[in-house]
């Protein structure tokens, strides 16, 4: 089973939800190769709750995952910003999922943001894994926590924006993190946008419907991580591609129908006062 630990549905969190979008990037998804992934969404991101509940009215629910027409496998999952700097990855059934990101709802505006030990305790109430995102991405503090918190951690996430920066890097602080505090470490794209599917992802022996079939491969080492020979070229290209999708969208374009070639982009007409003013 390939899985992408770390992906998005969205292509920022800052843009409205799109089911058009979201559909897109799971045919993308089948089509590099992938048989599942972790939908990790940004927590604050706009029209979290929507984003599920169309995924669940589209998806057949089969253990803790959901499986699309298409054959792809979903696990659902979020990703938490935490007050030390850093991002918490979590898996789980979605419904237990939205009901951990209605009671982050205080905590999901800069300066407002739970430190590791509170989300922890809030985390370990549901039925979920909990990861450490990116943990050596600059900006981050995670490997700095005090050992008792690292290790409540279930796995690490060699990231693929971090092994397209620098691979080398990313794979040595990443693995011996995960040595020292006896954790599996594995893969995830972190992926907006489809061109980064494949870059990186693990490859398990064996599929998984269950969060607990899933976490007896990752603990019995069942996997290896996989790297294409062209991950670099792919997150740089990705994220050339979301730039350009974000700033359509700002000039008033539809961005996705860009992306998809169904209809041409409509640019929202300038209000008359901003005429008025370049006319002077």
């Amino acid at each position: 089973m390939k899985l992408d630990f770390h992906t998005h549905g969205k292509l920022a969190k800052r843009l409205p939800f799109s089911p058009q979008y979201t559909d897109w990037l799971f045919e993308e998804a089948k089509k590099a190769g992938l048989d599942a992934l972790c939908l990790t969404e940004h927590f604050n991101t706009l029209e979290f709750e929507n984003l599920y509940r169309y995924l669940l009215g589209k998806s057949k629910r089969q253990g803790d995952s959901l499986l699309l027409e298409n054959g792809l496998r979903i696990f659902p999952g979020m990703e938490t910003d935490i007050a030390e700097g850093g991002h918490v990855l979590s898996l789980g059934p979605a419904e237990e999922i939205l009901e951990l990101n209605r009671r982050l709802e205080p905590y999901k505006v800069p300066g407002h943001f739970l430190p590791f030990e509170k989300l922890i305790l809030l985390l370990r109430e549901y039925h979920v894994l909990v990861g450490a995102g990116h943990p050596f991405r600059p900006g981050g503090h995670i490997p700095e926590l005090p050992r008792e918190l690292l290790e409540q951690f279930d796995f690490l996430d060699l990231n693929g924006k971090d092994v397209a920066e620098n691979r080398e890097r990313a794979q040595k602080l990443t693995s011996r993190l995960g040595q020292e505090l006896q954790i599996p470490v594995v893969s995830g794209s972190d992926t907006h946008q489809a061109l980064q599917y494949g870059c990186i992802y693990t490859d398990f022996d064996e599929e998984a419907r269950t969060l607990e079939k899933l976490f007896f491969q990752m603990l019995s080492g069942r996997y290896q991580i996989v790297i294409s020979r062209n991950a670099s070229f792919q997150v740089r290209a990705a994220g050339l591609l979301k730039r350009t999708l974000k700033e359509i969208h700002a000039l008033g374009g539809d961005y996705v129908s860009v992306l998809t070639g169904k209809t041409p982009a409509v640019l929202r007409p300038e209000p008359e006062c901003a005429r008025l003013k370049q006319a002077k």
